[in-house]
């Protein structure tokens, strides 16, 4: 018998794309008995709930009534993969697509070893389907920057390794490690809380995983910036947090804020203002937001 698994499937609107992956999710070869699909709905306005159920009736759907981040509401999958004696619980984002053997891979890649706390697989762009978007985080942590490998076309060049980080669009995470670990920091919303939540899993005394062997094809956008508002606003805020929370020294701050902040929003500045205004207006509300310690959903923004 393998390991049984609950596929946290996160959806706030966007009912097309979580069908998609439902839909490859019904693909997998993983044996139907060992794993369930979890829907948790953030209080869409689509229908999302209707309609999963009666496309897929035997998903399980979990219907919050607010829309509480990416954060809390993965964590509200979390406590049911918890309570109900799953091995493992995937987060997966809902604009994703996943390879057939997805499971298989990442299991096989956490049972291995027991100190593996979360396995992530590599994920590439949907619009450009050998293109790599994630394959596994580092953390540089003398300047504060966290980012993930890719970017470049998919020629083999990478390896299954201990990374700092994987990515919450697609994250094995072992249960019965949460005990220790504790479930994501609901103050950050979305953007950061996976890899601070990795952070504190290598304290644990547990590692994080990258495999490539594990596939997912992810429908982001190849030129995603600060385009927009609530983008440039949790991106600044949430990096602020995330080196509050994983106590990063002084020299660390100096260069977030000072060098990469403030050269980020120069750069903002000196393009055409019709074109950045909205990373402008974003960047400025984090700053505000984190000196007054304001967590959570972020003010009113476009997006």
């Amino acid at each position: 018998m393998k390991p049984r698994v609950a596929v946290i499937v996160l959806t706030y609107n966007g009912i097309a794309d979580t069908l998609a992956c439902l839909q490859s999710l019904a693909q997998m070869v993983y044996p139907g008995a060992c794993y369930d699909v979890v829907v948790v709905d953030n209080a869409s306005t689509d229908g999302t709930p209707a309609q999963v159920r009666a496309a897929f009736p035997n998903t399980i759907i979990i219907e919050n009534k607010a829309n509480l981040g990416f954060a809390a509401g993965n964590n509200v999958g979390l406590r049911y993969a918890q309570t109900h004696g799953y091995d493992y619980a995937l987060l997966l984002n809902n604009d994703t697509e996943v390879a057939p053997d997805l499971l298989d891979r990442l299991v096989e890649t956490a049972e291995s070893d027991q100190r593996i706390a979360a396995v992530g697989p590599i994920i590439y762009y949907h619009a450009a389907p050998n293109r790599i978007w994630s394959a596994g985080g580092s953390i540089d942590w003398q300047r504060g920057i966290c980012r993930m490998r890719g970017e470049e076309e998919d020629c083999g060049q990478y390896s299954a390794r201990i990374v700092d980080f994987v990515t919450g669009c697609a994250m094995l995470i072992r249960v019965t490690a949460l005990s220790r670990i504790g479930l994501l920091d609901e103050r950050f919303f979305m953007y950061f809380e996976e890899t601070e939540w990795c952070v504190r899993a290598s304290h644990a005394g547990y590692v994080c995983y990258f495999t490539p062997a594990a596939r997912v094809w992810h429908k982001i956008p190849l030129n995603a910036r600060f385009d927009r508002e609530y983008l440039a606003y949790y991106m600044t805020r949430n990096r602020l947090l995330f080196l509050r929370a994983t106590k990063a020294g002084w020299r660390t701050w100096i260069d977030a804020l000072i060098v990469q902040d403030f050269r980020t929003y120069l750069s903002l500045c000196l393009r055409p203002k019709w074109r950045t205004r909205k990373g402008r207006i974003g960047m400025r509300l984090a700053w505000i937001d984190f000196w007054r310690g304001r967590f959570g959903p972020a003010p009113v923004l476009e997006g």
